[in-house]
């Protein structure tokens, strides 16, 4: 466990000593954990590269779990100031989700022995320096019970297959399959002589989809969903559940998904909760400048070359439908 907190912050140390002198704040987290992470992310520089400093800032929860004004209403944003928030559910973050809006870094510390690195600004590293490293730290950890944690989700899955409107012979695409929940569903509609391909970037994911036997019904196979191994417009649906909000850069993302998508064909956006939920389960409440809402999600499809035709959003599921242009 250790291995990863020091792989995290000699990544931070590595980016950030350039741009030196600095100063480094760390946001979030329950109490004590923004201290603990700055001191150990202070450690991770060289001697070198002192000329900095990295503090901590006072969360939103004390010990006895009143709350407490944060430093980061009050702080200005500058050009030698980096923000990292530290984000673990409901304690400990702005409820308005503010602390993270303002953060260049954003890290999971659900468990503070296995920090995930879930975004980081463009000007301080390029995604390819850190996107597929972490997000296989975050989903490679929690692979073994993803289906027993999220078993209750069958039954969403399956009508949002149905809104897919797939026929017997279909190409289906499933990018970012996970465990490959959705994966029989896809196999019966386009059945008997359509094919379904899932892609996952997390090994273990992939391998807990084997090992309930989902190969039977589908490919699995190991792709970025940024670059898929498949030809120009070659599919005719393509599912994305719980993918879109993970990118680096969702509208790069939906670019490449419409690539693959022959003219005519349907992309369904897809996640077995509503957002607004979701984010509750957080700690935050949902922000108007997000990519899956409605306004930003269909122009993000629309430069990208989809057109959307059906959005939803209650408490119990997300779905955006779209046609390829």
């Amino acid at each position: 466990m250790p291995e990863r907190i020091a792989e995290v912050t000699a990544f931070l140390a590595e980016v950030l000593a350039p741009r030196a002198p600095l100063t480094v704040i760390v946001e979030g987290g329950d109490h004590g954990a923004a201290a603990a992470f700055a001191a150990r992310l202070a450690a991770a520089f060289p001697p070198s590269a002192r000329a900095w400093s990295v503090d901590a800032v006072l969360g939103l929860t004390g010990p006895a779990g009143g709350a407490f004004d944060s430093a980061l209403n009050v702080l200005e944003p500058a050009a030698d100031q980096v923000i990292v928030y530290l984000r673990s559910g409901p304690r400990g973050r702005l409820g308005d989700g503010e602390g993270e809006r303002r953060a260049q870094v954003v890290i999971d510390h659900h468990d503070p022995q296995w920090p995930v690195i879930r975004h980081v600004h463009p000007r301080l590293a390029d995604p390819e320096q850190w996107y597929l490293t972490e997000s296989r730290a975050f989903f490679g950890a929690r692979a073994a019970g993803w289906d027993t944690k999220f078993g209750d989700d069958f039954p969403a899955y399956r009508k949002a297959v149905e809104a897919a409107g797939l026929a017997p012979g279909d190409l289906a695409l499933d990018v970012g399959c996970g465990t490959g929940r959705a994966l029989p569903d896809l196999s019966a509609a386009v059945a008997p002589t359509g094919r379904v391909i899932g892609f996952d970037i997390t090994p273990d994911m992939l391998a807990r989809a084997r090992a309930a036997g989902r190969d039977d019904c589908a490919t699995l196979a190991l792709a970025d969903a940024r670059r898929l191994p498949i030809a120009d417009a070659a599919a005719d649906v393509v599912f994305a559940a719980g993918l879109v909000h993970h990118l680096p850069d969702p509208g790069a993302g939906l670019a490449e998904l419409a690539r693959v998508t022959r003219p005519g064909g349907r992309l369904i956006i897809f996640h077995p909760s509503g957002r607004a939920a979701l984010a509750a389960r957080h700690g935050r409440t949902v922000r108007p400048d997000e990519p899956l809402n409605e306004t930003p999600l269909r122009r993000l499809l629309a430069t990208a070359g989809w057109a959307l035709f059906r959005y939803e959003d209650p408490a119990d599921h997300f779905l955006a439908g779209a046609t390829r242009a």
